[in-house]
């Protein structure tokens, strides 16, 4: 029987993680990309695991993964976007915060996605209507809720200017009204639409980015309020604010307007 394109999405992200997971620990070989950032062999085994995957389920497909680069037609309407694992810095210092991203863009429009925890063995899913957990092959419904009261905050950015993250997670109207985290992986996107997570924040840009794609999705299929960092819809500018509900969107709008022009 054929997959359908979530259960493709969900059977990629698992064999990604199970090869993260075989690897946590070992301290794999590797490879340098900047003074701050490397991939690990597990990077590179993870996606070609993802990719033997997809290439047996979706043959005519295009992808895109991170340590490998494009295949298929650069014109394709339908293309897999893969993360081996968003938190290689994490996975490298034994620290048990990391996901592996698989999501389908269709002419741009990401509906289908999953993010898979390596350490939890968790897997959050979407097929565009709705969001799940899967776990121990049972799914759950997943939603959204601001009562932790934690917002997670995305400190990668530029060197040589101010950001948002960085000035944001250090702002004290921020800290007396919410919690922020800094767990330096998407992870923590899945767990907005998972209700961990009052909200998420950060700067740049996320048309089809490999490690947003799929966490943007799974918040969408739950409702969450998002957009870029000025409030308007997301892609329109700069940056993202995923929040559980319209009145935590608003307040971490506010939270981030003053760091908008600067960042």
């Amino acid at each position: 029987m054929e997959l359908s394109d979530a259960a493709v999405a969900v059977v990629a992200a698992e064999a990604g993680a199970d090869v993260v997971a075989r690897d946590y620990g070992r301290k794999p070989a590797r490879y340098q990309k900047s003074a701050t950032d490397f991939a690990t062999q597990t990077d590179l085994d993870a996606e070609q695991a993802i990719a033997a995957v997809l290439s047996r389920h979706r043959p005519d497909d295009a992808r895109t993964g991170e340590e490998f680069g494009h295949t298929g037609d650069a014109e394709a309407p339908r293309r897999w976007l893969v993360d081996p694992l968003c938190g290689t810095l994490n996975f490298a210092a034994t620290t048990p915060l990391a996901v592996v991203n698989v999501a389908l863009s269709e002419r741009g429009d990401v509906r289908v996605a999953a993010a898979a925890d390596p350490t939890s063995k968790e897997v959050f899913w979407t097929d565009g209507a709705g969001s799940f957990l899967r776990l121990h092959d049972t799914d759950e419904l997943l939603i959204p809720t601001a009562s932790s009261n934690l917002i997670d905050i995305n400190c990668t950015g530029p060197i040589d200017r101010p950001f948002v993250g960085g000035q944001l997670v250090s702002d004290p109207r921020l800290r007396a009204r919410f919690s922020p985290r800094v767990i330096s992986s998407s992870l923590a996107v899945a767990w907005v639409a998972a209700g961990r997570r009052a909200a998420y924040v950060s700067d740049g840009y996320f048309r089809d980015n490999l490690h947003f794609a799929a966490g943007i999705a799974l918040c969408e299929a739950v409702g969450c309020t998002i957009s870029d960092l000025a409030g308007d819809p997301l892609h329109t500018g700069r940056g993202l604010v995923i929040a559980a509900d319209p009145e935590t969107h608003n307040k971490n709008l506010s939270l981030v307007r003053p760091y908008v022009d600067v960042g």
